[in-house]
């Protein structure tokens, strides 16, 4: 029994580890520094950092209260709600591109308002922002969700009790104490976002500089020039790997 679990325990991390490391000794140091000044490399390097960090900044903004008001107020409907906001996480990544672009398209239903005013929205930065908050999201809102959910209430009574307002005490109480839950949800949805390639490509296109992120470059790249695709993909690793560590010491604090 133990070495049949020992043997499938190892034959599983070999599945998981080869991969990832023959992307390291694909290509050597020289060819990885060399491709970093590759335009294509740094325009979808900094295309998909500056996209994933506003998505981020969306998520939290509009995901938080929503996040607190589901897991602190019981209202006709919740569930409902709850299922729409999961929805994006079980949607094929074609399927969410397609939504978004029959939505906002020139097109779609709110596209075609956009654009009589000038504004034009897919196959623009904007899409690729767009695209990767509707499949990020989910994972903050659900995080966030618990976290509050965790946060013993009495201490918000006792400092509702102690003249504080319910502002100060979501401040100074629930926040702090379910900082650890948003910060992990906030670094999964960066990664979500920085990965995120079908939805993206549907709505928003694979144009170089504009919407190609690291995801579409690496498929473009391959193509052609294999040490950019490998490059990109050595750095989504090294992000990844950074954002599993991050989470995990998120969770621990």
């Amino acid at each position: 029994m133990a070495l049949g679990a020992s043997l499938l325990f190892g034959g599983f991390l070999l599945f998981i580890t080869v991969p990832v490391v023959s992307l390291f000794l694909r290509i050597s140091p020289e060819a990885f520094i060399a491709s970093l000044s590759n335009p294509v490399v740094t325009d979808a390097l900094t295309l998909s950092l500056a996209t994933a960090g506003a998505c981020v900044g969306i998520v939290v903004l509009c995901g938080t209260p929503i996040s607190y008001i589901n897991a602190r107020t019981a209202y006709r409907g919740r569930d409902i709600i709850d299922t729409l906001i999961d929805i994006p996480v079980i949607l094929p990544p074609a399927v969410a591109g397609l939504a978004l672009l029959m939505a906002f398209g020139r097109y779609g239903i709110l596209g075609s308002y956009l654009s009589i005013c000038g504004i034009e929205v897919a196959y623009t930065t904007l899409a690729v922002v767009l695209a990767q908050v509707f499949v990020s999201s989910p994972f903050y809102i659900r995080q966030a969700r618990a976290s509050f959910e965790a946060v013993d209430r009495s201490l918000e009574d006792a400092a509702r009790t102690l003249g504080a307002s319910p502002f100060r005490t979501f401040t100074r109480i629930t926040m702090p104490l379910a900082a650890g839950g948003l910060v992990s949800g906030a670094v999964m949805t960066f990664a979500r976002a920085l990965g995120e390639f079908g939805a993206t490509i549907m709505f928003a296109g694979n144009i170089q500089g504009r919407t190609q992120t690291m995801p579409l470059a690496i498929y473009t790249a391959m193509q052609g020039d294999l040490d950019a695709s490998l490059a990109l993909a050595v750095i989504l690793v090294i992000i990844s790997f950074g954002v599993i560590t991050g989470v995990r010491y998120a969770v621990r604090r």
